[in-house]
């Protein structure tokens, strides 16, 4: 790897070449910071069209031949696929390959990193998540400005080498992303929260609907925009979310109880009929979702 202001990246390797890994690629392919690419994949379909589209160079078939003299190791894969993969690539591991993921969800990352990856390359690893994305899914859906002003949190190891976490740090800045910095769990806490809990809503919601009437159709006909908006990332992959659902589980269990609480907080003061208090709630959500720059 040459050193360059933003880091050089002679060879670049990805797990998962679907909206996030192919955007990643396409951004770095735009920042003219990257050689050449590989991909590796299950979907050989979905690879075929990554290597057409001009967002991989080739289609590797094995890690072994893959990993050969990769300067960044890219993991864009479900993390429900997390463990046994990281099982799979550890062996063919160069000592100076950076590691990096796009997962949405860290501790789970962090502890199968820590448990399959020899010491030599956990100081080159960096967990991350871009807080970035489309409902569609797959390699058509990926685009060189998916990243362009959006968060990019790292949760670094206590073992990570500042110097690898700075060459990452450059490489999101020069696909148009904001860096932060913390903790694995306070980052697994905060995504329960703000997009976990809301896609199991969106998600139940849809189920709710279909199951409340004969006709779903004919309801969804008389649905209002701020309906269409609320349940867009219902059109999310299932696998996907089931993954990150399972990975963040505990935490998720927490917040979904947390919300039940307010739920039902609301459900009383509907049942006393209480004007003020119904109006409190609505005002005060107001005044927060209006005092919410991005």
């Amino acid at each position: 790897m040459k050193n360059h202001a933003t880091p050089h990246i002679d060879k670049l390797v990805i797990i998962g070449v679907g909206l996030i890994g192919g955007s990643f690629a396409l951004a770095l392919r735009q920042a003219g910071v990257v050689q050449h690419i590989t991909g590796i994949g299950r979907n050989l379909e979905n690879m075929q069209r990554a290597l057409e589209q001009g967002v991989i160079d080739e289609i590797a078939d094995n890690y072994a031949a893959a990993l050969i003299d990769a300067d960044l190791l890219f993991l864009a894969m479900p993390v429900g696929q997390t463990e046994l993969i990281m099982a799979q690539i550890a062996p063919h591991l160069e000592p100076d390959t950076i590691i990096t993921d796009a997962g949405s969800t860290k501790q789970d990352v962090i502890i199968s990193a820590l448990k399959h990856l020899p010491p030599q390359n956990i100081i080159n690893f960096v967990p991350g998540h871009p807080i970035a994305g489309t409902e569609q899914s797959g390699v058509t859906a990926a685009q060189a400005n998916l990243y362009k002003g959006k968060h990019v949190v790292l949760t670094p190891l206590e073992q990570t080498n500042p110097a690898t976490l700075e060459i990452v740090c450059q490489l999101w800045q020069a696909c148009g992303a904001k860096i932060s910095t913390m903790h694995a769990d306070e980052h697994d806490q905060i995504l329960a929260i703000t997009s976990h809990l809301p896609h199991v809503l969106a998600f139940t919601m849809m189920r709710y609907l279909h199951h409340s009437t004969n006709n779903p159709d004919s309801l969804l006909r008389f649905a209002g925009s701020g309906f269409r908006d609320f349940t867009r990332i219902a059109g999310s992959s299932p696998e996907m979310w089931r993954d990150i659902c399972l990975a963040n589980r505990e935490e998720l269990l927490k917040q979904m109880e947390a919300y039940n609480t307010e739920l039902k907080a609301v459900q009383t003061l509907l049942e006393q009929k209480d004007q003020e208090g119904l109006e409190q709630v609505f005002q005060q959500a107001r005044a927060i979702r209006q005092t919410w720059h991005n």
